[in-house]
């Protein structure tokens, strides 16, 4: 990796960004100002080291022109030996950041946890997974917006859209999108026999609205009376919103807000970032192998996580980890599986 290069580049970027930011008609759009921010938030850090590793590399530069000198020869050794010392340690953070930087990864997430093979079983572990995630929000003070929720007759979910909004929030969930599969004696069994089903989950950065353009003639919009939990104005009005996007056929429901104005709002917000996603998707074919298969048929075989009780055991299969903090992870401590899964997709990005 041409670690100057790179650093000459995040600079050149970053003041790009900062020249955009200053333009009296970029200043009036809200929108774009939002993208640029979020853009300059992502690059700050290594903006800062990559000033520092450029300075470094010009003093070493100057000393250089300066080692024919035989009076100052001990001198100049000393110094380039701390400045290459200082270059080193630069280089080994610069090389972390460029690996695992991700853009998206500083946007906020949405999150879309639908129930896959195994009935009801499937159903109550998908209100497992929606509530672990959340319980994880609450604990690391990010802000949870539910969108839509499709619950099922004995406490499960059929399926759950909401947003989780903080710093970063799509870089610690992202690792989520796949195929739960859990193994456990349901509560509706009463053969006390272990059961297998699964449960989906997508994970979607949000995009800016500048990021993505929508024609309104693309998109079909219908609305219905809203169903299940949600207050007297359930069953009521046609709160509850349907778009279809005519091109790409991705159809977004919402139906957890009073108001059409905001079930529209929100509905917007996920179709935006399912075509960001679809866009992104298409961008990192043949770059991002995990993320390219965001989220199979819900199939117990196509499988990224188990969730075993009888043994206590959770395994992510990606990586072969196994842990046996099955409950508190359920509880939404999902900390050692993000870090674990992050050193992975490091080292397999430095090899």
């Amino acid at each position: 990796m041409d670690i100057l290069s790179k650093a000459r580049s995040i600079i050149s970027d970053y003041n790009n960004i900062m020249s955009q930011m200053m333009d009296t008609k970029i200043m009036l759009d809200q929108d774009k100002m939002t993208t640029l921010s979020r853009e300059k938030s992502t690059l700050d850090e290594s903006y800062e080291l990559s000033k520092q590793y450029i300075d470094l590399q010009d003093q070493l530069s100057d000393l250089d022109d300066m080692k024919n000198d035989k009076e100052y020869e001990d001198l100049i050794k000393e110094e380039s030996s701390k400045i290459n010392h200082k270059i080193l340690r630069l280089e080994d953070k610069l090389i972390k950041i460029l690996i695992s930087d991700d853009p998206n990864d500083n946007k906020n997430a949405i999150i879309e946890v639908r129930a896959g093979t195994g009935g009801d079983e499937a159903g109550l572990f998908a209100s497992d997974l929606m509530r672990m995630y959340t319980r994880y929000a609450e604990n690391n003070n990010f802000q949870i917006n539910m969108m839509d929720i499709h619950e099922t007759g004995v406490g499960g979910l059929k399926s759950a859209t909401f947003s989780i909004e903080g710093p970063k929030a799509y870089g610690t969930y992202k690792y989520e999108s796949g195929v739960h599969r859990v193994q456990r004696i349901p509560k509706t069994e009463s053969g006390g026999r272990v059961h297998t089903s699964a449960a989906t989950v997508a994970v979607l950065p949000e995009a800016e609205t500048a990021e993505v353009e929508i024609n309104n003639a693309d998109i079909k919009v219908d609305t219905y009376r809203a169903s299940g939990a949600g207050g007297q104005h359930v069953n009521k009005t046609e709160s509850a919103i349907r778009l279809t996007h005519i091109p790409t056929g991705l159809v977004v429901t919402c139906q957890d807000e009073a108001s059409q104005h905001k079930n529209k709002a929100s509905a917007m917000k996920v179709l935006r970032s399912r075509l960001f996603a679809l866009e992104q998707e298409k961008l990192n074919k043949d770059r991002d192998d995990m993320r390219k298969n965001l989220v199979s048929t819900g199939d117990r075989s196509a499988k990224i996580r188990t969730y075993n009780f009888p043994q206590g055991r959770i395994t992510d299969h990606r990586i072969n980890y196994t842990s046996h903090k099955l409950q508190a992870t359920l509880e939404g401590d999902i900390s050692h599986l993000i870090e674990q899964l992050k050193l992975a997709e490091e080292s397999a990005q430095i090899e």
